[in-house]
């Protein structure tokens, strides 16, 4: 996926890291994804779901808060309310600059600031909170044993992750005064809320609160079996796919490009590697963006159809269309046309009448079912259409494939 990095200002004037990952071809919508506490935008899980979700056509921002990863800042005086105001210059910043992120994604902590920011959000219609608790002050139990410690002495470093971390008292009497269940009962917005009833850091009482406080439309989506940082990519890529599907009833698509921006035609297919999954791909051809993969059996994860599904898919369409073309410009009662077909290899010794002999062939079985009130010969006439659309004619005749590298 192409990504553009660059930076923005966030609270406090300081200059934020960020990245905008995009689709190959048109985008559908944008989305602003948080991170999780002391974690970074090029953390696994914020990396792995952006993938998912540009190949469904959907622009991913994401970016370091005040004073970690590469962005400016002290981490030290950053609290749950600066980080909520950066989310909220995030957006603006995609507003000003591209479109206004119409979905946000909050994991762990930064799904809180997620629900907190959505209503400084106005161009937002969808929210999704990834293991998120239902109180920001959950985070201290990460440091609990030091909490005291904090308000007497007013900051002291803690691990966290195996790393240092400076924690202030403002930053704990920040994170008490935040009622975030207020925000969620006035959210206003289609609400999904994804957890792990095994996640041992947030527990799955959260998401109930979070449900509970939520007016509709909202929806629970169980991540049995992932943990917390979703470290199972197969984890990431299910999150992915749940959000676009269920986005899509909730978000407008962005209008499509003009004719004369989407390039000359014939237009180009694009097929890129996710490294998503052993033979993922992305298929992107003008505005339209597909996943091709292989089936479990050969080592894929069955995300999508697989390269002679694709070829199969052609040419049954152009048989469909070609035959409906046809049957309106005579003005046939065509009602409808079905194509079913499939690939496999045979011995050429079985084919009496090919010209190869010896080895294995391709052949593909067509089965063209036609509904309507049709005589046998408007029927015979349909079917001999058949093998005259465009793709039959190119995939039985000479085929000159042009292979060179890209500069």
């Amino acid at each position: 996926m192409p990504t553009e990095r660059f930076q923005f200002t966030g609270e406090g004037g300081h200059q934020l890291a960020a990245a905008l990952d995009k689709p190959d071809g048109a985008i559908q919508a944008y989305a602003l994804f948080a991170h999780c506490f002391t974690c970074g935008k090029d953390v696994l899980a914020a990396k792995r779901i952006a993938t998912a979700l540009t190949a469904r056509g959907i622009a991913v921002l994401r970016f370091d808060f005040t004073g970690l990863g590469s962005s400016e800042g002290d981490f030290a005086n950053s609290t749950f309310t600066s980080n909520v105001a950066d989310l909220v210059h995030a957006a603006d910043h995609l507003r000003d600059t591209r479109q206004a992120p119409a979905i946000l994604i909050g994991h762990s902590l930064g799904g809180a600031a997620i629900l907190a920011a959505a209503g400084q959000i106005p161009d937002a219609r969808a929210v999704v909170t990834i293991a998120a608790p239902s109180d920001p002050a959950h985070v201290t139990h990460f440091f609990k044993d030091r909490v005291e410690d904090i308000r007497t002495q007013g900051k002291i470093e803690v691990q966290l992750a195996g790393r240092p971390f400076h924690i202030k008292r403002e930053f704990l009497d920040d994170i008490a005064e935040h009622g975030l269940m207020a925000h969620v009962a006035k959210l206003h917005k289609a609400l999904l809320i994804m957890h792990s009833p095994t996640d041992d850091t947030v527990g799955i009482d959260n998401a109930t609160n979070i449900f509970v406080a939520a007016k509709h439309p909202k929806s629970f989506v169980s991540l049995f079996g992932a943990d917390h940082l979703l470290s199972n990519k197969r984890d990431s890529a299910y999150v992915a796919d749940v959000i676009a599907a269920w986005a899509e009833r909730y978000v407008e698509p962005l209008p499509a490009q003009p004719a004369a921006e989407r390039g000359e035609v014939p237009r180009n297919v694009v097929v890129r590697e996710t490294r998503a999954g052993k033979f993922q791909q992305t298929v992107t051809s003008g505005s339209h963006q597909m996943l091709a993969d292989e089936p479990v059996a050969a080592g894929g994860e069955d995300s999508g159809p697989g390269p002679y599904d694709f070829v199969l898919a052609g040419l049954g369409a152009c048989t469909s269309m070609t035959m409906r073309m046809y049957a309106d410009r005579k003005s046939l009662p065509l009602d409808r046309v079905t194509v079913t077909l499939q690939h496999k290899k045979i011995h050429a010794e079985d084919c009496a009448e090919c010209e190869t002999r010896v080895g294995m062939l391709d052949q593909i079985d067509r089965v063209i079912s036609i509904e309507g009130a049709l005589d046998a010969d408007q029927r015979k006439r349909l079917m001999e259409i058949a093998d005259k659309c465009p793709v039959h004619r190119t995939l039985t005749s000479e085929i000159r494939i042009v292979t060179k590298a890209a500069e």
